[in-house]
């Protein structure tokens, strides 16, 4: 039998919408089981693990239950930590995008009581707190519960782990009996079980039952990083390894759409396929990928079923699965006929004890690694480079006409070998000696931690640079230059903040960055780049000065364009 669509879960059509929004193609398991049974108006007991969707599973019903008209609190969710609360609260908030009239509110320790006020005293239908401000409330008399319609626990085993049982009992005494009740928890334990028989009537169990599934020989590695760095991690790995063929998994088509076109602009050949897309190009796109006529497939799972390529390389989990079976299922398609094939997955925050469930579940071991830096992928790069010079070698007969009339001309053999090396690698950069760098922030004689001083004399007319061959920058992004590179010790976070001093931009906004010997480069929003376009921005370091110029984006790209 096949996974079920959202729309067989009896999902009003205005919050199916907004799962379309998010890019969402079919239920987790937790939530194919539990919306259901929820909607249903059934007391409930689901066991699930953290990050298997269960936001959702209790928040397309709650939505569902609350009456527009009505700005009296008629659910609660109570969440034992303030993260796991805005988390929640911003779940609630995408899934009533089209549900107008639906106000919801997260009240945690720590914030502002001014503005929780606020928001009550306006009128909400949703709270989302943890037990210990929303008592706080209650004894303020800020917060009613008399209209509440549905109460949820997520994460109830952390909660009576946390000290919060009193608490607990207290908030469900204020509320109706007649309420339905909804407990989330990994573990079911004794103190659990009480508190369900004492709260809750006739519950129906949620539990996903996992079977032991056959995990493939592929070498399975994982990467922790944040959101915002997964991109740049993907490149590195990569380069770092030269794969050819490989499918990228992310769970939403909203997100396979961005990291396609990010992809396509970096210079990889890349396509995509889930299911906002026609079938007939869908079709099409499978068999192109099929015969390796493009690099990368970016994909969710619901388009992916069905591909059967043996020569792929790679696998990449952009983004973890909820469903453990789902992981076992992506990693399969690689390493397949007796070949290699590597599995990866990028997980940051939360994800680590989704992971963690994911190893038990399927009893093997997924190795811990380290994103190559950029000095080791040039490394590699010029390794490769040099295997290739030296097959060539080896194998003899070869055409030394050219080379014989250069020798007769009175160049050097090493000046030959070095003068065709750099045609084929890219140029090296300048050996003019740079400024070393020091960390963002000071000049000679400044105090630590303070800004540094952009010169206010005349730009200077730029140097000039021998610019190696760089990627395209993404959409809306520029390369720029500082002359300080991979001797001088500067780190990324160093080039952050000096962009942010010289050009006044965002640090978060800065994108890729590339240290090399000489010279380093990274990407910059274009918004952010008018200063540079009469001259370099020059800024002053303890270590002396750094000039940072636009690089002209007139090159051709590293890689062919997709066909």
């Amino acid at each position: 039998m096949g996974k079920l669509n959202f729309a067989d879960l009896g999902i009003a059509p205005e919050i199916l919408k907004a799962i379309a929004d998010l890019g969402f193609e079919e239920p987790s398991p937790i939530q194919a089981a539990a919306i259901p049974v929820l909607l249903a108006g059934h007391d409930a007991v689901g066991q699930s693990q953290t990050g298997s969707g269960k936001t959702a599973a209790f928040a397309v019903p709650a939505i569902t239950l609350c009456e527009t008209g009505d700005r009296s609190v008629q659910v609660l969710i109570l969440c034992p930590t303030r993260e796991l609360a805005t988390q929640v609260a911003d779940e609630v908030h995408k899934l009533s995008t089209h549900k107008r009239g639906i106000h919801a509110v997260p009240i945690y320790g720590g914030a502002s009581y001014e503005r929780q006020f606020y928001e009550l005293k306006k009128g909400v239908q949703i709270v989302i707190g943890t037990p210990g401000r929303i008592m706080d409330h209650m004894d303020r008399g800020t917060l009613a519960l008399g209209g509440v319609k549905l109460v949820v626990l997520d994460e109830a085993d952390r909660m009576l782990d946390m000290g919060f049982r009193e608490d607990i009992e207290k908030i469900l005494s204020a509320t109706p009996s007649e309420r339905q009740t909804v407990f989330f928890s990994a573990t079911v334990s004794k103190q659990i079980r009480d508190l369900i028989g004492r709260h809750s009537r006739d519950p129906k169990s949620v539990k996903i039952e996992q079977r032991e599934l056959t995990v493939p020989t592929v070498e399975q590695w994982y990467y922790e990083t944040p959101q915002r760095m997964k991109f740049e991690a993907l490149i590195r790995l990569v380069d770092f390894h030269g794969f050819k063929l490989g499918i990228i998994f992310c769970n939403t088509q909203r997100m396979v759409d961005e990291l396609a076109d990010d992809l396509i602009a970096q210079g990889f050949s890349a396509d995509r396929l889930h299911g906002g897309i026609a079938q007939a190009q869908r079709t099409r796109v499978m068999n192109k990928f099929k015969k390796a006529e493009f690099e990368f497939l970016v994909a969710t799972d619901v388009a992916a079923r069905g591909i059967d390529v043996d020569e792929l390389e790679l696998v990449v989990n952009y983004d973890l699965p909820y469903d453990a079976e789902d992981y076992v299922h992506r990693i399969g398609r690689t390493g397949r006929a007796g070949r290699k094939g590597m599995a990866v997955t990028f997980v940051s925050g939360r994800d680590i004890y989704k992971l963690q469930f994911i190893e038990r579940f399927t009893r093997t071991k997924i190795h811990r690694g380290t994103i190559p830096s950029a000095g080791a992928v040039e490394e590699r790069r010029v390794e490769g480079l040099l295997e290739k010079i030296r097959e060539v070698l080896n194998r003899g007969n070869l055409a030394t006409a050219v080379v014989d009339r250069l020798l007769e001309e009175g160049y050097s053999s090493t000046d030959i070998a070095a003068a065709l090396y750099e045609l084929l690698s890219g140029p090296e950069p300048d050996n003019k000696e740079p400024a070393k760098p020091a960390k963002p922030g000071s000049k000679p004689g400044s105090k630590p931690g303070s800004k540094p001083a952009a010169t206010t004399q005349q730009p200077r007319a730029p140097e000039p640079a021998r610019i190696p061959l760089l990627r395209p920058p993404a959409r809306g992004m520029l390369w720029v230059r500082l002359n300080a590179g991979r001797e001088t010790r500067i780190s990324p976070r160093d080039i952050v903040g000096l962009l942010e001093d010289a050009l006044g931009l965002p640090g978060r906004t800065v994108g890729i960055i590339d240290i090399i010997p000489g010279q380093s480069f990274a990407q910059v929003p274009k918004p952010y780049l008018n200063i540079l376009r009469d001259g370099p921005r020059e800024i002053e370091t303890e270590s002396g000065t750094i000039s940072i110029s636009l690089v002209p984006d007139d090159r051709p790209p590293r890689r062919p364009p997709p066909r």
